[in-house]
């Protein structure tokens, strides 16, 4: 089958078509540390929403599977290819089509990172509120692809809140246009919605029509509060969202993660033990915003400064988005992702402290405590994870889920989570979803055993076959 496959997708997208083996070796495997054991057919560097259509045609008529990748950033293993399979990667189509600043809107196509495209609209005094920690490394269709969030979401939204419109190729070449291009639109379903996290499974995204923001007007003011546990610092951040403040960012990191990133950053060691909520207000009332906030931080038990300087406060959040580098420098990570209500943000803190006495491990937490998402750290010094770890991250979803929770909140399902996706979601919902999944692609060719993978009866140590080398490198990725 290989070799016609290959035939075809030559005769008609000639030297887009990659079976170097420095290509895939690399789309074998993400940032999240497991790989595919196979490599895959071929990568497909698509141009045009042209190349994705002939692409798909041919993988439809042939029926061979086609994974979609971006900037191969993503920590829930969607991306990751292996035998027999194309990998359709839209990382080349990157251009902004069309910015309006009259309408808030930008048209852009999805493999353009997210610092590069809100640089270019800096230009026009505007900017695209997602903010995930790996905006530097992370294209848009990715943050769209997996419902991505960061530092911002708490007062700005996630990606779902910032995007109007999706141009969609579906498994079978055909293009569909979702969406709006106005603020309010309601005609039928809103299948926007509905392929935003959709992780490729419903098709592959050319291109996106967003919802812009205008510059935020004055000076940012940034907060840092110490507190002498991590669970008084998740009630101090509970205390700032109970006190009706809306900071634009609140960030809490661990004592241990925190002693991880100023190593790597060869930083002064922080005072041992403690753990940091790095908060910032903006808009034109930033500073008495931060003066209210420092006064909610104090009463709470935190020992508090705050700074207007722009300099430190980009570094003081610098700290923050070090973090999965410093965690991949330690060992091999298995990055978590969930989120609970920010209420229960103490309480969860408590599993995590539970679950590290009767594993015996430690786990390096930061969270988005703004919002309530949490990023636990398993690592290991041995290539594979461990049954043992395996047994802790169950351990720790259905901890977040008893606390009204969720097993992801912007990472995305991929493989290493499908084996937990019918439990949170219950069997009818589970069997829908994946009845939806049948009505884009009735052939199955994409991103097949991702997200809906069967549940499997043998031990867990079998249902990981993609573990592998850890990356090394980079920050907290997203897409």
């Amino acid at each position: 089958m290989g070799a016609p496959v290959l035939d075809r997708l030559r005769a008609a997208l000639g030297g887009r078509v990659d079976t170097t083996a420095p290509a895939l070796d690399a789309a074998r495997a993400d940032r999240s540390g497991h790989s595919s054991p196979t490599t895959p057919l071929t990568v497909v560097h698509a141009e045009s929403t042209a190349d994705v259509q002939a692409t798909l045609r041919i993988a439809h008529e042939t029926g061979t599977p086609v994974v979609v990748r971006g900037a191969g950033t993503g920590l829930a293993g969607a991306a990751i290819a292996g035998a027999s399979e194309i990998v359709l990667s839209t990382l080349r189509m990157r251009r902004v089509l069309e910015v309006r600043p009259d309408d808030l809107l930008a048209v852009v196509e999805p493999g353009i990172l997210n610092a590069e495209l809100n640089a270019i609209l800096a230009e026009h005094g505007l900017w695209w509120p997602p903010d995930p920690a790996s905006r530097d490394i992370s294209t848009v269709g990715g943050n769209i692809a997996t419902g991505a969030g960061g530092l911002l979401c708490a007062k700005y939204g996630v990606v779902r809140d910032a995007v109007l419109a999706l141009d969609l190729v579906l498994a079978d070449g055909r293009l569909l246009r979702l969406g709006h291009r106005s603020v309010k639109g309601v005609t039928g379903l809103d299948l926007t919605s509905l392929v935003i996290g959709s992780e490729g499974r419903l098709g592959v995204i050319v291109g996106a029509t967003l919802k812009l923001r205008r510059m935020v007007p004055g000076t940012p003011s940034t907060i840092v509060a110490t507190f002498r546990t991590v669970r008084d610092a998740a009630r101090g951040s509970a205390a700032v969202t109970a006190s009706g403040a809306e900071p634009a960012i609140m960030e809490l990191m661990d004592a241990r993660s925190l002693a991880a990133v100023h190593a790597l950053r060869r930083l002064d060691p922080p005072a041992a033990g403690l753990a940091q909520l790095t908060i910032q207000t903006d808009g034109r009332s930033a500073a008495v915003e931060a003066e209210q906030i420092a006064a909610v931080l104090r009463e709470a038990g935190g020992t508090v400064t705050v700074t207007d300087d722009q300099a430190q406060g980009e570094e003081l959040l610098r700290i923050r988005r070090s973090m999965h580098a410093a965690m991949a420098s330690l060992g091999t990570t298995l990055i978590e992702d969930v989120s609970v209500p920010r209420s229960a943000l103490p309480a969860m803190f408590d599993e995590i402290a539970r679950i590290e006495q009767e594993y015996g491990i430690e786990i390096p937490t930061v969270a988005h405590a703004g919002d309530g998402n949490l990023h636990p750290n398993f690592i290991v010094q041995t290539p594979e994870i461990p049954e043992r770890i395996w047994r802790a991250a169950d351990d720790l979803f259905r901890a977040a889920m008893r606390l009204g929770g969720t097993l992801t909140g912007e990472h995305g399902i991929g493989i290493l989570k499908s084996r937990w996706l019918a439990e949170e979601l219950g069997e009818d919902q589970w069997q829908l979803q994946q009845d939806i999944v049948r009505a884009f692609d009735p052939a199955g060719i994409l991103a097949p055993g991702r997200v809906y993978a069967p549940r499997p009866a043998q031990a867990r140590g079998a249902e990981h076959p993609h573990d592998g080398e850890h990356p090394h490198d980079g920050e907290e990725p997203h897409a």
